[in-house]
């Protein structure tokens, strides 16, 4: 009820908005999930929904302004809002989301055409369907997004990349990203059980970045919520992936011994409380746990502030694409 209840205003804007139809264009569209980052709220599997309406134009939504053409569809636990836009357009909101408008030139490049292969590797591939059909979320579910106060800097890199895009084989890539390595990257079948040739691990340098090396000290309680396990009286590292970050945490409790996924317990306790599972210390005091590590994110792919370094050593966007993504290949949709 308390969810419903924030979108009364939109309710009433669109009932009191003309229907219109659709948008069609030529150019290459993308639908997005719009959804509160800190509250993601998606459709589940059978989810009884209906439409209650479109339009077009410039919305509120979480605090942040988005444009295009919209579908407002009730469900059983909420609202849901789609955008649908220009996928060019649309890439200026994700650069300035991900990376802004004071990174080296190369390195908006460089995140325009992963984003953008990234944007498009989703459309192909994405199974959602039914009624309600979007290609990616708005959020760090897939790669953030907003639709207001672009700066020129990154216009200007998304218009001089225009229609780039990552291929293997002929097909775009699923163009992973993230903030910082902390000097190795990831196999991307370590974190998403995908064997691709293009996702290895590479090394790097990323110490520009705030979360090159971390501490971060959390309550036992918040553990003990995040994996759903009782009475834990200890937590320490069990098995790493090929690039020593944390495959899985042993945890000991009054109970036995449970063996619990890394890059689960990230997910469920918060990407900001855990900023990586690249862990180099692990101590208890008192009723906290204090972790110690390097990065942020889950380290397969492009290392945005890598690319920010390479950037301004002189290396171009393509030089950039071509060290984290090797064997691809740079070609344009666009005719």
């Amino acid at each position: 009820m308390q969810l419903i209840s924030k979108w009364n205003l939109l309710i009433i804007f669109i009932y009191f908005t003309l229907m219109l139809p659709p948008y069609v264009t030529a150019t290459e569209t993308i639908r997005v999930l719009i959804v509160d980052s800190k509250n993601p709220l998606l459709p589940q599997k059978n989810e009884k929904i209906t439409k209650i309406g479109v339009t077009k134009g410039e919305l509120n939504l979480h605090g942040k302004k988005y444009f295009g053409n919209f579908e407002v569809w009730k469900g059983e636990n909420g609202l849901y809002v789609i955008n649908e836009l220009p996928l060019e357009d649309y890439l200026k909101g994700v650069v300035a989301a991900e990376v802004g408008s004071k990174w080296e030139e190369e390195a908006l490049k460089a995140q325009a055409v992963a984003s953008r292969t990234y944007a498009l590797y989703q459309k192909k591939n994405n199974n959602s369907s039914g009624p309600l059909y979007y290609h990616l979320t708005s959020s760090v579910l897939h790669q953030v997004y907003r639709g207001e106060l672009i700066p020129q800097q990154i216009i200007n890199a998304v218009n001089a990349t225009k229609g780039e895009i990552l291929l293997y084989e002929g097909e775009p890539i699923l163009a992973f990203y993230h903030s910082t390595s902390g000097g190795l990257t990831e196999d991307c079948v370590e974190v998403f059980g995908k064997d691709l040739p293009y996702l290895k691990p590479v090394e790097t340098n990323s110490e520009l970045s705030p979360f090159y090396i971390w501490e971060k000290k959390i309550h036992v309680n918040d553990i003990e919520k995040a994996t759903n396990i009782k009475q834990i009286k200890e937590i320490f590292p069990a098995s790493q992936t090929i690039t020593n970050r944390v495959k899985d945490f042993k945890i000991i409790t009054n109970n036995g011994e449970y063996l619990f996924p890394a890059k689960d317990l990230r997910k469920n306790i918060g990407w900001d409380k855990l900023p990586s599972t690249k862990i180099t210390s692990l101590v208890k005091e008192g009723n906290y746990y204090i972790f110690q590590g390097k990065g942020y994110g889950h380290g397969v792919g492009m290392c945005q502030w890598t690319a920010q370094q390479m950037a301004k050593d002189g290396k171009n966007y393509r030089e950039i694409l071509s060290k984290f993504y090797p064997g691809t290949v740079i070609k344009s949709y666009v005719e």
